[in-house]
């Protein structure tokens, strides 16, 4: 893992707190007890891409399972830690470690997902340079797929200011849900964004 000069503070506290190990625990639990644990794959599954960006990918558990399903991905993080976690389990994808409030594949997707709270856990600076990079990769007719809490600290991440980034980037709002299940959005909770480029 990058030490904190790379990371935001808030993600170093994350790591330091929550051993891989014990992360990947969770969900393995989670599936023995008959939980759903691949919502986030159903949900961006059902965009029907040929190809997806997983941005912010950790231990590639989203990856892995698109890609089960015949679904192109590529991950990218920063954290190298969390990379090796999913080089393991999935040795023949990509995975590619990069920031991405600057990060260039030199190439578009159907699909940009950021599923696992990545907006809460950058810096408050690099919100906005993430979501344009990752509009930057996204193909014509394409998407942006995001969620993330949604908190009530000073300095936290709200929805207009995800929204404010995204219509920067040249982006406009097509759906918004409060889940993976496509629950209906009340306006706290838990937000889930799907962005669309404002051309096509």
């Amino acid at each position: 893992m990058a030490d904190g000069s790379e990371v935001s503070e808030r993600w170093a506290g994350w790591r330091k707190a929550l051993p891989i190990d014990e992360y990947e625990a969770r969900f393995r639990e989670m599936a023995k007890r008959g939980a759903v644990v691949h919502g986030e794959a159903d949900f961006i599954e059902s965009y029907r891409p040929a190809s997806v960006l997983d941005a912010g990918c950790g231990t590639g558990r989203v990856a892995i399972e698109l890609a089960r399903r015949s679904i192109e991905v590529v991950g990218v993080d920063l954290d190298d830690e969390m990379l090796d976690a999913a080089r393991r389990k999935a040795p023949d994808r990509q995975w590619i470690c990069a920031d991405l409030s600057v990060f260039d594949l030199g190439r578009s997707f159907d699909v940009v997902a950021m599923p696992g709270n990545v907006m809460i856990f950058c810096r408050a600076s690099d919100r906005a340079p993430i979501v344009r990079r990752c509009a930057e990769h996204i193909a014509p007719g394409g998407a942006l797929i995001a969620g993330f809490s949604i908190e009530t600290t000073r300095g936290a991440l709200s929805v207009a200011e995800y929204d404010e980034a995204c219509t920067a980037a040249g982006l406009v709002l097509a759906e918004r849900f409060a889940g993976w299940g496509r629950e209906p959005f009340t306006g706290s909770g838990y937000v889930l964004s799907v962005h669309r480029s404002s051309g096509g």
